[in-house]
């Protein structure tokens, strides 16, 4: 392997680490001989993907904690120091939609209620930005690390329906721009902050979206197929060669960029 890739020896965080991308990137990681921590609410989830890591060869720990709770995140920070005694990456893979902020043929953009459009923000934007916070002083300490958002095809082109989604991912790519800048300017140019941005997946958050019950698509799901020149959605697997090479040597120039990974979407205007 090109020295330039490679990862042995390394440490990571991954908040949302028992969910479906975030899993998938802790598994990616731990297989490049990355020493991983995945942070979430679901004990026992984290529990199953730290089993699973570790029953093929990887190195993982995990540890509860809640990314809009400071303090719980200031706990996982001690302790993951405790084992690792340093981190080198840290994946904010804490977010997601909710049906409750998301309009449709019976919920009016004008009947959404406060709390949930609320909660959508805090989950994406402040989750990433609590995190970073915390963790980020890592970083700001030892002058090198590399922090990796997740933003969406929703921050490029606001999409109908996903009003709350939208504007919570828009917000963590301005996010991911000026906390590289700050990082740069303030304490180390060998900081590094990019985001990767997914084009369509099917998740549990989104799949309401892209299929009827039936398991046939919805009108939504046919439109982003045709909008896609690849003509299909993607796999989770299929974001972790970015993420493997932004966290690496590899991407040592690149600095608050953020990854379309979306099998042509955003390249694409229907014409």
């Amino acid at each position: 392997m090109n020295s330039k890739f490679d990862l042995s020896g390394r440490t990571a965080v991954i908040t949302g680490g028992s969910g479906v991308i975030g899993s998938v990137i802790a598994k990616e990681l731990a297989m490049a001989g990355v020493k991983v921590a995945v942070i979430g609410r679901n004990k026992d989830a984290l529990k199953t993907v730290t089993d699973q890591i570790k029953k093929a060869g990887g190195s993982a720990i995990f540890c509860t904690a809640d990314v809009l709770d400071r303090d719980s995140l200031e706990k996982a920070k001690e302790f993951i120091q405790g084992q690792f005694g340093k981190l080198d990456i840290l994946i904010n893979g804490a977010g997601g939609n909710d049906v409750r902020a998301t309009t449709s043929e019976t919920l009016s953009f004008f009947d959404i209620e406060t709390d949930n459009m609320r909660s959508v923000f805090d989950l994406n934007v402040m989750g990433a930005i609590l995190t970073t916070q915390v963790f980020g002083r890592f970083f700001a300490e030892s002058n090198k690390g590399c922090v990796i958002n997740i933003s969406s095809m929703a921050a490029f082109h606001p999409l109908t329906k996903t009003v709350a989604y939208s504007a919570a991912k828009a917000a963590v790519s301005n996010f991911t721009q000026w906390m590289a800048v700050h990082f740069n300017q303030n304490y180390s140019p060998a900081i590094r902050v990019n985001a990767i941005a997914p084009g369509f997946l099917l998740t549990s958050q989104n799949r309401f979206l892209m299929l009827k019950e039936d398991g046939s698509l919805t009108e939504r799901g046919k439109k982003v197929l045709k909008k896609t020149p690849m003509g299909r959605f993607g796999e989770p697997e299929e974001l972790v060669g970015a993420v493997l090479w932004l966290c690496s040597d590899a991407a040592s120039f690149v600095n608050g960029a953020v990854i379309p990974i979306d099998g042509g979407f955003s390249a694409y205007w229907g014409i």
